[in-house]
């Protein structure tokens, strides 16, 4: 799972053009919205969701209130993504 996480961050980095952000500095239980941790926001959202799909595979629902606590932070979102898609559980 620790791979898949990294892939995560690394993903959330160049999606979200965070290049002053090196993957070990994104903690994977952090939250990744609002002040805390990484402080993204609604559209950052958005852009995040879009790769995670095209990324994983994984299908994601806007009305799903899940969501918010797949996105909650990297451990949330990778434990989402093994559940959805298992050949990404290494």
């Amino acid at each position: 799972m620790e791979s898949l996480e990294t892939d995560i961050k690394q993903l959330i980095i160049d999606t979200l053009n965070l290049e002053e952000i090196s993957v070990d500095e994104i903690e994977s239980e952090a939250a990744l919205f609002g002040n805390d941790g990484l402080g993204l926001d609604s559209i950052d959202a958005l852009e995040l969701g879009l790769a995670v799909k095209k990324r994983y595979g994984v299908v994601l629902s806007a009305e799903n209130e899940a969501m918010r606590e797949h996105f909650y932070s990297v451990a949330s979102l990778a434990t989402f993504i093994k559940s959805q898609n298992p050949a990404h559980s290494a």
